[in-house]
């Protein structure tokens, strides 16, 4: 009854906002374009629930009459209502939490009071818990990888409507009919202008853009919810362990590809990797500098009222004469009985040269940095501490907990760097700069062995002497690969040494292609001997991506390991090595199934690996938004993870409509990185605990089972003859090139439009728009099909049970088959030319869907697909009848976008509603790349 209630509630708000946008479409654009969308709407509902041809016929045959501007406005209708009802349910989710807090009452999956109280009930004690904690590091990892395209100023929109909706909530509770009406035209005007607002950008974005958007999530949010993060930590430890003092560490840290992610973004450059350290350090410390002129007007204490700290006051009061002036002008006594004000105008001072520096260097007119400016974030970080212990000490620690503490997180979190920024490139570049490089020493780098060209880098990293580049003739990419480099060198200096996380290597197939790198970081001091003694200030992540390349993780890192000069540098650097795994390309590779079998290997066999080596080994999951890119709820994910592979530290990429799911609202923040951060937790517990390994037969079953998928996957792939010509004539692959929603080209190689070169994200995005997801399902049904029909279903009914990873693989996938509609799937079929391959791969598709679904529910014994995720399920289910129009209208646009006999004035007519159709499917289905 309760749930019923809530989703009555939920109901309610979604028809608020739906007549509320009805209203403002009929006074903007009038009643015909209203009525038009009604007919459509109350027409695809009705065929979903009884089939109608006649209806069907007339709907199509209505969408084929209206011209291209009036497909327009249905499409952005469509679109702004998914806009909306994805808000009303993330806002709802959020008050259904509070109520819960306020309650008292069973708190969510994932909940740090939850986490922390079953820790407790399982007989950890506070010893374990803080050694658990003092390895805590959760590292999510912004990219720009693109799957949607909401501007900045739409999203800014979207907040207000959020945090109007809330109050709604509030007044609905005391039922305030005043306040009510008050809301409801505050809504119809917000609503009003995100409809004369363009959703989609008229210009593709530079990376630039693409580096503010990623500092938008910290400004908007995450300062807020970082703080909290730590509050909700430091109360649940309170609560569970009342009698122990257990400290806190620093757990969180957000690191970025945006500007730094080079592998196949030509507009990628060293002055762009600039350009982001300095766009990024200067948010943080504008943010720091606003909440340090908040601090200076609460902490008023009166010196002759409090026993102050001498430090606080000496440093209040005896500092460089012209930082007073220009601080307090000719007020140069200003507060000097109140040291705290003083001592916080004084670091705010500081803080401004600091940003006049960065400003100067941004507008390419460079100042010298002010002797007066912070050099570092230590600096900064000692001067609030020293402000906290002044508190604690003359009995405001509870003040000190407040405002203060939480700017203290800030600076332990985002230093004067904001996100560590990791470099990446494709290891074909560093070996064509290698061999460049060596040749004007006479050696032919790229006749050599991959074992001499082990033995030959190393013993170059190892001299004292690098090669003088200064008067050679190098090619353009050596030069550039070289000032990337130096740009690392320089910036640690500059901005902070924690400015940069990893250097990663895309297409890793050989220890070599790790080697090169250090290689060429030794060319720039980053690494190497001094007086004998290694240093390496530079760490650097293979990335292995392909199943084949997944296959070859050991010997490719043991070959690592196993030499002297790389070992000697990796334990300079801090003795750990992280390893990436490409989640999304070897998904588009070999399947999903066999994709997580084969990471799954991958990852017990390095880190077994790592601790034979005695090296510390972290994993940085390369996911994408999809179950098809390696996607899914962040908990679950990760206790999903192998065993006895997570040890405290986490890193994995956060990409596409992710970014704005859960960042864009500092509410959902909390909740997403609290359960992540608890998710990690739990997956970690073997540090303290014995852990239980995984049964053999359950190992034994996946091999099978991974195997006969990949075949499945590869039939259907690789070995049906014009399926990828099928792929580009029947969805809208090709027009999403044309979406300005990233700057990074759709295809690793120009004009190649195989499986290899075109990239993940498209691959995935233009299977989604014609809502046949097999990339995330394809080989299932038959793998499971398979084994049941030569050993029953009884041992896979007990891996689901019993084993996270499988349980969490397949609860994924049956949301990839939930969104999954044949039927409008066969009608994206018929745009093929050739209609017999079309047919074909479409029955193999629906084929394996239909197997997929009904071994699924045996094994899970659900009635239904998701039926252990209802609120998702109903979420997915009401969006349907929305998005079936949408299909049919995207269907007759990509017809006559795509004929043959087309104008060039006829494809610029239909482009626009057909790139908007793109927006306004993948805003319904919520995650399409």
């Amino acid at each position: 009854m309760a749930a019923e209630n809530r989703d009555k509630q939920l109901r309610a708000r979604v028809k608020l906002l739906g007549n509320i946008l009805g209203k403002v479409i009929t006074s903007q654009v009038g009643e015909d374009t209203y009525s038009a969308i009604e007919k459509l709407r109350k027409g695809y509902i009705k065929l979903q629930k009884e089939d109608d041809p006649e209806l069907r016929q007339e709907l199509k045959a209505f969408i084929e009459s209206r011209n291209s501007d009036e497909l327009n406005l249905i499409i952005r209708a469509f679109n702004l209502y998914f806009s909306l009802v994805n808000l009303a349910e993330e806002e709802h989710h959020y008050y259904e939490r509070q109520s819960q807090l306020k309650s008292d009452g069973p708190l969510w999956t994932g909940s740090v009071l939850n986490t922390v109280g079953e820790f407790k009930e399982q007989g950890m004690d506070a010893s374990q818990v803080q050694e658990l904690l003092n390895k805590l590091h959760y590292i999510p990892v912004f990219t720009a990888h693109p799957t949607e395209s909401k501007r900045r100023s739409v999203m800014d929109n979207l907040r207000r409507i959020f945090l109007d909706i809330g109050t709604l909530n509030e007044a609905d509770t005391y039922n305030n009919e005043y306040v009510k009406e008050s809301l409801y035209q505050q809504l119809e005007s917000q609503i009003q202008v995100l409809w004369q607002t363009d959703e989609v950008r008229r210009h593709k974005p530079t990376v630039e853009d693409e580096i503010r958007n990623g500092i938008y999530y910290f400004r908007k949010s995450l300062f807020d919810a970082v703080p909290v993060v730590y509050n909700y930590m430091e109360r649940a430890l309170a609560k569970h362990y009342p009698d122990d003092k257990i400290e806190t560490p620093n757990f969180l840290t957000f690191g970025s590809w945006i500007g730094g992610d080079r592998d196949g973004n030509p507009f990628v450059t060293h002055d762009t990797t600039v350009r982001a350290l300095l766009l990024q350090s200067r948010a943080a410390i504008y943010e720091y500098q606003k909440r340090i002129f908040d601090l200076s007007s609460k902490l008023t204490h009166s010196r002759h009222l409090c026993d102050i700290s001498k430090e606080i006051i000496n440093r209040a009061m005896i500092v460089d004469t012209d930082l007073i002036k220009a601080v307090f002008k000719k007020r140069s006594d200003r507060f000097k009985d109140e040291p705290y004000r003083r001592f916080l105008y004084l670091m705010e001072g500081r803080l401004k040269e600091n940003l006049k520096y960065i400003e100067a260097w941004l507008d390419d007119s460079p100042v010298d940095k002010s002797p007066f400016a912070y050099q570092s974030e230590d600096e900064l970080l000692e001067d609030l501490e020293l402000i906290y212990s002044s508190l604690c000490n003359h009995g405001d620690e509870n003040v000190a907990n407040e405002e203060l503490q939480d700017l203290i997180r800030l600076v332990k979190t985002f230093g004067f760097f904001l996100m560590r920024l990791d470099i990446r490139q494709e290891s074909n570049v560093h070996s064509d700069a290698v061999a460049d490089l060596l040749s004007h020493l006479g050696i032919d780098y790229n006749s050599l062995s991959e074992s001499e060209k082990l033995d030959l880098l190393a013993e170059h990293v190892a001299a004292a002497t690098i090669i003088d580049t200064q008067h050679l003739s190098l090619k353009d990419m050596t030069k550039e690969v070289l000032e990337v480099f130096n740009v690392v060198r320089e910036m640690r200096k500059e901005i902070s040494p924690k400015a940069f996380n990893n250097y990663v290597i895309s297409m890793t197939h050989e220890a070599s292609h790790v080697m090169e790198v250090l290689f060429l970081a030794h060319q720039a001091g980053l690494a190497g001997y001094n007086a004998g003694e290694p240093y390496c200030d530079i760490q650097i992540a293979p990335l292995f991506e392909t199943i084949e390349d997944l296959e070859h993780i050991v010997p490719v890192t043991e070959a690592l390991f196993e030499n002297a000069t790389y070992k000697a540098l990796l334990k300079a650097s801090g003795n750990e090595q992280e390893i990436m795994l490409g989640y999304s390309d070897s998904a588009k590779d070999g399947g999903n199934l066999s994709s997580a079998w084969s990471l799954y290997q991958a990852q017990q066999q390095i880190m077994k690996l790592a601790d034979a080596h005695e090296v510390d080994c972290r994993l940085f999951h390369g996911r994408g938004g999809t179950v098809g890119r390696g996607g899914g709820p962040t908990h679950f994910a990760i206790l999903s993870q192998p065993t006895g592979t997570v040890r405290g530290s986490i890193k994995f990429t956060e990409q596409g409509e992710v970014l704005s799911y859960k960042y864009s609202n500092s509410e959902t923040a909390m909740y997403e990185l609290s359960l992540g951060v608890t998710g990690l937790m739990k997956a970690s517990t073997g540090i303290v605990q014995t852990i239980t390994e995984d049964k053999p037969e359950y190992l034994e079953s996946m091999s099978k089972l991974a195997k006969d998928s990949e075949y499945n996957f590869r039939e259907l792939t690789d070995h049906t003859e014009g399926f990828f010509e099928f792929f580009y004539e029947a969805t809208p692959v090709t027009e999403i090139g044309l979406l300005n929603i990233g700057s990074r080209p759709s295809h690793r190689k120009k004009g190649n439009l195989s499986k290899s070169s075109i990239r993940a994200i498209p691959w995935i995005f233009g299977w989604a728009q014609a809502r046949l997801t097999f990339p995330a399902w394809q080989g299932t049904g038959y793998a499971l099909d398979s084994w049941i029909k030569q050993h029953s279903d009884e041992q896979l009914k007990e891996m689901h049970e019993n084993w996270p990873f499988f349980r969490a693989l397949i609860s994924n996938i049956q949301m990839a088959l939930f969104k999954t509609d044949l039927s409008i799937g066969e009608e994206y079929s018929k745009l093929g030319q050739n209609q017999e391959v079309a047919q074909k791969v479409y029955n193999m598709i629906a084929d394996e869907h239909r197997r997929s679904v009904k071994r699924i529910l045996e094994i899970t014994g659900n009635k239904y697909l998701m039926s252990e995720t209802p609120t998702l399920a109903l979420s997915l289910k009401r969006r349907n009848p929305y998005l079936v129009p949408l299909n049919n209208i995207q269907i007759v646009l990509l017809e006559r976008y795509k004929s043959e006999t087309a104008t060039d004035e006829e494809r610029d007519m239909w482009l626009p509603p057909l790139l908007n159709s793109i927006n306004a499917i993948a805003a319904g289905m919520r995650n399409t790349g």
